[in-house]
């Protein structure tokens, strides 16, 4: 069970650095999460500070669900009973969590969709790849990075499902608990969103926002 706390506290502390925190301080001296909506993630940073900053914190908030996934559970100073696929999970999991409530940064962090895409794609990346490529279309398209997330997220927990029980692969239990608790916790991030997408109040990708 050390193993497991380890990875669980490591990967939570990665996925608590607020990138888009500290580039938007760097960038401009302000708090990112005080305009636009609030949030720390890649679109606020686009829409209020701009694409290069932006760029960094999707490309840096990827990379911290990789690490997680890929260097943090190479931990292996004691023997484990759990498997390299659990570790991995257990590694996704927090550090989206971490993302989404950083201790670093008051607990106010970003939906966890870059660092979930980061995490993902090292544990199912045919799926995840499928899921990006579904969300770039449905972004351009119509320009809702809210719907593109939505829909990725639906996209992945379908394709899982699918696999498990109409093909018959051996997908891990586990998995599938993890695929389906962050697909409704998404959705949940997402609430505000899915509000305004039902009201015709969404804002549309690209609509800049003062800073």
């Amino acid at each position: 069970m050390l193993i497991c706390a380890v990875i669980a506290i490591l990967s939570y502390l990665l996925g608590s650095i607020p990138f888009g925190v500290i580039i938007t301080k760097i960038w401009k001296g302000e708090d990112i999460r005080d305009y636009g909506s609030k949030n720390a993630g890649f679109t606020n940073v686009y829409r209020v500070v701009g694409p290069l900053p932006a760029a960094l914190v999707l490309i840096l908030d990827i990379a911290k669900g990789m690490m997680a996934v890929l260097l943090i559970t190479n931990i292996s100073f004691c023997s484990t009973s759990f498997s390299l696929t659990d570790l991995k999970i257990l590694a996704g999991v927090f550090v989206i969590l971490g993302h989404v409530f950083p201790v670093f940064a008051g607990f106010r962090g970003g939906k966890g969709i870059a660092t979930g895409l980061g995490a993902l794609l090292s544990i199912i990346p045919l799926e995840t790849a499928l899921a990006l490529i579904l969300f770039i279309v449905i972004v351009a398209i119509t320009r809702y990075v809210s719907l593109g997330s939505l829909s990725a997220a639906t996209f992945i927990f379908l394709a899982m499902l699918f696999e498990k029980y109409y093909l018959k692969f051996q997908v891990p239990a586990q998995l599938m608990v993890m695929i389906c608790f962050l697909t409704v916790f998404i959705f949940f991030n997402h609430r505000s969103n899915i509000k305004r997408l039902l009201t015709g109040t969404e804002n549309k990708f690209g609509l800049k926002v003062k800073g």
